[in-house]
């Protein structure tokens, strides 16, 4: 088999990427970050954190710089960049060749309508990584993993990339309701955007009291939506989303919260990404990206 190219090599695709060649695969990453891709050419991607810390040494090139075709892709760039990654791969994606979405939001809508869902494959993720400097990424604690065709059905190569993710987790999952999971942490994933929106951190935001009353009404209003879409949402690393339902208890929700609090106090990410993006890195976040399908969404409901 051809490597498993890696298409986005910052929090999620540098830290999948490194558990891939610790297992002893064949590994190369693709950036559009010129000075990261030079890092890791010149001195090994760098994977800093509480879980483990080494460098590992792998072919890393632009995307105008990617020869060849490949069977396995994992899509791992931001959800504003995916139709502009998926156009730039897709002339290299081997015959029966797939792509794995191992981002945020519901970018497997947008990957398939490019390369067809049959070469789609759905992707969960909800562990703790930040990218720091060009060639250096860190890796600050576990979360759940899960992967799933789009489909719901069982497969060979859906096996296939279980045992991949399982060097990476060992509690990796398969599941055949990957969009529940999806769009349970659609849910959770408003509510990291709006703690996005002052320097506390996500757990402070989360037990705040005067803030509780918006962020309620902010889940609630996704959880509406994926009702409306007929999806069951799936609960992950102590999240319910289904206490976001329409109907669900207030009991259920101060639970949740409580749950949500508890888990990012114990967390070495302290704030999110979409965070770093507008304290840290000073650039557009996803908000529109990642919002706007459940905007769109419920207005087709």
């Amino acid at each position: 088999m051809s490597p498993i190219l890696i298409w986005g090599a910052g929090a999620i695709g540098g830290s999948l990427g490194a558990a891939f060649l610790r297992a002893g695969h064949e590994v190369a990453f693709v950036d559009s970050d010129a000075s990261h891709v030079a890092a890791i050419r010149e001195g090994g991607l760098r994977i800093e954190g509480p879980l483990w810390t080494g460098t590992l040494r792998a072919p890393a090139m632009t995307p105008a710089e990617v020869e060849g075709r490949f069977d396995r892709v994992f899509l791992c760039v931001k959800a504003l960049h995916t139709r502009g990654a998926v156009a730039q791969l897709a002339p290299h994606l081997a015959p029966g060749g797939y792509v794995v979405s191992a981002q945020n939001g519901l970018n497997e809508l947008e990957i398939a309508e490019a390369v067809g869902a049959d070469r789609t494959v759905g992707c969960f993720v909800n562990f703790g990584a930040d990218y720091l400097s060009p060639g250096v990424v860190h890796l600050s604690g576990r979360g759940a993993v899960v992967v799933g065709e789009l489909d719901g059905a069982d497969s060979p190569r859906l096996g296939a990339i279980l045992a991949l993710m399982r060097t990476f987790d060992n509690r990796a999952t398969a599941t055949d309701n990957i969009w529940g999971y999806l769009w349970g942490k659609m849910v959770y994933g408003a509510l990291l955007f709006a703690t996005a929106l002052t320097d506390d951190s996500i757990a402070d935001v989360l037990d705040d009291r005067a803030a509780r009353p918006v962020l309620e009404r902010l889940g609630r209003e996704v959880g509406a939506v994926a009702a409306a879409q007929g999806h069951r949402t799936e609960g992950f690393d102590g999240f319910d989303p289904a206490a976001f339902r329409p109907g669900a208890a207030q009991g259920d929700l101060d639970r949740s919260f409580a749950d949500m609090v508890a888990h990012n106090r114990r967390s070495a990410k302290t704030h999110s990404g979409i965070w770093r993006d507008l304290a840290v890195r000073k650039r557009k976040t996803e908000a529109e990206a990642q919002l706007g399908p459940i905007v769109a969404a419920g207005e087709r409901a």
